[in-house]
């Protein structure tokens, strides 16, 4: 098979791998910021994009100058003059990537102490639309700070209130929120592509981080460390809120256990789905209005989930198929399966479990 024949059977497959270069989840790029870090880090790569274009257009162009002018032609017999030790050729090509440098290490050491600073701010925004920022008392009162824990393959977010919630993180829009990012087994790491950079998550180790979203929405968030065969699965909504809506929410969670739980006379199925919940072992390991374990995910406001498991829709049928076969949905989870439940019990379990939210 000739050289040329094996090129052009390579190159079909070569332009697929390309096209599915750009396929994605929607949502998880950092090509549509939506943050001021996400916006500092897309405004740097593109102004390294263009310094790298320019050098490659310059070099390409003075490459095919030479190339024609300086070829043979028919009829030079004669070494052409050489030229050697030119101090300005020497200063030239040594000046400007001095100058390009210069451009890129500017914004990029500024930008790195802007990262650096993950002390919270309060109400009022970061202070980058020009009105006057909290003073100190004001940012530890009304600053946000959640502690992030990264276990295989969920997520738990610990918030000052003395609350917890799992899979979905919810901030308040438009102010810089500091995360305290821990993580229970291995390395993960806690990225949303749309407002910032990643940061990993270390055993034993506590890195900070800040994020804020320009206006209220869901952000796809992912662990972008491979932690074990579930990593790709390993997904999360971070979801901002106006500040009112934020402080609502914030209560809501912040309720007594006893006000997530069926009245005790209630003869409904969410409440015999409560029943089976407790005779299940489900408590064992997940807690709902701080009640329970926390050893997998907080359901407290479960019914209020984006997703299911980090990344199926919350359906009823997916619910059911979760907690009969958990290791088919997502492998090596630390949640055992019920395959044996009997249906009447389930629905009652699903029942109760879609039914737990703090929303109105």
């Amino acid at each position: 098979m000739s050289t040329r024949k094996g090129i052009m059977r390579f190159f079909p497959f070569a332009l697929l791998t390309l096209l599915l270069a750009g396929c994605g989840e929607e949502g998880l790029t950092a090509l549509d910021p939506m943050g001021p870090q996400a916006q500092w880090l897309f405004d740097n790569m593109m102004l390294s994009l263009y310094v790298m274009a320019l050098v490659i257009i310059v070099v390409f162009t003075l490459f095919f100058i030479a190339v024609i002018k300086f070829r043979k032609k028919p009829g030079d017999e004669e070494i052409p003059e050489q030229v050697e030790g030119s101090k300005t050729l020497e200063l030239t090509w040594t000046v400007i990537p001095i100058l390009l440098l210069v451009i890129l290490a500017v914004p990029t050491v500024t930008g790195t102490f802007m990262l650096a600073d993950t002390t919270p701010s309060g109400p009022e925004g970061s202070g980058d639309s020009g009105e006057e920022e909290l003073d100190e008392d004001e940012i530890e009162e009304d600053g946000v700070t959640i502690e992030v824990t990264g276990h295989q393959y969920w997520w738990q977010f610990d918030y000052e209130e003395g609350f917890t919630a799992g899979q979905e993180v919810y901030i308040p829009a438009e102010e810089k929120v500091e995360f305290e990012l821990h993580a229970e087994d291995v390395i993960h790491s806690f990225w949303v592509p749309a407002l910032g950079g990643k940061v990993d998550n270390v055993p034993g180790i506590t890195n900070n981080l800040w994020l804020e979203a320009d206006e209220p929405g869901v952000y796809q968030g992912k662990c972008a460390e491979l932690c074990g065969p579930s990593h790709a699965l390993m997904d999360f909504k971070l979801i901002a809120l106006d500040r009112d809506d934020y402080d609502a929410w914030v209560e809501e969670m912040s309720q007594d256990p006893e006000e997530f739980e069926p009245a005790e006379d209630d003869e409904t199925m969410a409440n015999q789905g409560r029943e089976v919940f407790e005779q299940e072992g489900c408590i064992g390991c997940h807690a709902i209005g701080g009640q329970g374990s926390e050893q997998g995910p907080t359901l407290t406001n479960f019914g209020d989930r984006e997703t299911l498991a980090g990344y199926l829709d919350p359906t009823d049928e997916n619910l059911d198929e979760w907690i009969r076969y958990p290791q088919e949905v997502k492998q090596d989870n630390n949640m055992p399966g019920f395959p044996d439940m009997e249906d009447e019990d389930m629905e009652a379990l699903i029942e109760y479990l879609q039914g737990l939210s703090v929303q109105d």
